[in-house]
C-alpha cells in the first residue's frame, strides 16, 4: 500500500537558511511502503545525509505528482531549477510557521479549548502538511 511521508533534514535546513529559503524545509514524497520510504531517504535526496522520517500515512491510492500539487497550492514548493543542489527533485517545500501555528490555534478553538499561543514542532508541521496534501 502506498505511503505518503514527510521528512526533515537539518543539513538541508541549514543550507536553506544559507541561500535565503529559511530553515523550515520539508520533503513530501510517496513510496510503495515504509521500507521503500526509508530506502529513498537513505539515498540522500537534495544532498542531505541526515533525513528523518517525521510522519507517514498509508493511502489506498497516492499519486506523487497529484499529492505534491495539492500541497503546492497551500505552501511554497522550492523550484529545483533555481537550486542545483536539489538535483531536479520536486518535493521540497518551504513552510511558513505562521500558517501552521494558525492552523493549530483554530483547531484547538474548534475543539472547545481556550485558544493560546502554540509553538509548532516538526510533528505538528508534518501533520499540517499531510492534511493539506491529502484532503
Amino acid at each position: 500500500m502506498p505511503v505518503v511521508f514527510i521528512a526533515h533534514s537539518k543539513q538541508v535546513a541549514a543550507w536553506g537558511a544559507d541561500v535565503g529559503l529559511g530553515k523550515n524545509l520539508f520533503l513530501l514524497s510517496v513510496a510503495d511502503d515504509a521500507d521503500a520510504a526509508t530506502a529513498f531517504l537513505a539515498g540522500k535526496p537534495c544532498g542531505g545525509e541526515d533525513w528523518t522520517l517525521v510522519k507517514k500515512e498509508e493511502r489506498a491510492e497516492a499519486d506523487e505528482q497529484a499529492v505534491q500539487d495539492k500541497l503546492a497550492a497551500k505552501e511554497k514548493r522550492v523550484d529545483p531549477n533555481l537550486y542545483p543542489r536539489l538535483r531536479g527533485f520536486q518535493g521540497l517545500y518551504k513552510v511558513k510557521i505562521e500558517n501552521v501555528e494558525n492552523h493549530l490555534m483554530v483547531k484547538k478553538a474548534l475543539e472547545g479549548e481556550a485558544p493560546k499561543v502554540v509553538k509548532a514542532k516538526p510533528a505538528d508541521i508534518a501533520a499540517y502538511l499531510l492534511q493539506n496534501a491529502l484532503k
